[in-house]
């Protein structure tokens, strides 16, 4: 993603100890000028594929979702249980950071307002956890009132392991290091706890209509 500030490129946080792996194949960005986009984005056609490290692979028969309460109360769901609860195709526009936006994609999975229905919490925060240790913290309010899914298809396919399968959690309302790839669980807190790039300097909200990409901003 886009280092901290003006002042620190890849090569600064490489050297805070921080992996960074980044790869755009195919990437071609414009500026619209007959769409709205939120300030200094640019829209692309393309998908570019950004991560915090490699790409964990991994099998199905072994992947779960688990919610963590404040209390430690666990709520636990197989591959087959969560694709089991009833489905949503959401069309969103999507906006990274690193100032690209694509415009209407399409996703197939579950909404958290379905997976944390049952959930007995009194908790205001979650940090979203990943397979490769990746991490980053939401307002639960946020993922709430259709505002987020866990998804498992992308245009009509599987979603490709660059893209955050077997499945990945979307936040389309902000920049799109909050919609954690490779998805595995969630932990609920009672205050707020940054994630990885927030960590980093990151926003710890990231609105991109409010251009909220760092601390500060």
């Amino acid at each position: 993603m886009t280092p901290q500030g003006a002042s620190i490129g890849l090569n600064g946080l490489r050297q805070r100890g921080l992996a960074v792996a980044i790869f755009t194949p195919g990437f071609h960005g414009r500026r619209s000028t007959d769409v709205q986009l939120p300030p200094g984005q640019y829209l692309t056609e393309d998908f570019p594929v950004l991560s915090a490290g490699p790409t964990p692979r991994i099998p199905l028969d072994r992947w779960e979702f688990v919610i963590t309460t404040e209390t430690e109360q666990q709520y636990r769901w197989s591959w087959d249980e969560l694709w089991a609860l009833p489905q949503d195709t959401p069309t969103v526009d999507i906006h990274c950071v690193t100032r690209w936006s694509k415009l209407a994609t399409s996703w197939q999975g579950v909404s958290l307002d379905t997976v944390l229905a049952d959930v007995e919490t009194a908790a205001d925060f979650a940090l979203v956890h990943s397979y490769g240790g990746y991490t980053t913290n939401v307002p639960l309010e946020d993922l709430l009132d259709g505002k987020a899914w866990i998804v498992h298809q992308f245009e009509g396919e599987d979603l490709p392991s660059e893209h955050g399968g077997p499945a990945r959690m979307i936040v389309p309302h902000l920049y799109f290091w909050k919609s954690a790839k490779w998805v595995r669980g969630m932990q609920l807190l009672l205050q707020d706890e940054p994630g990885f790039w927030e960590t980093a300097g990151y926003h710890d909200y990231g609105d991109p209509w409010r251009e909220q990409r760092y601390q500060g901003d």
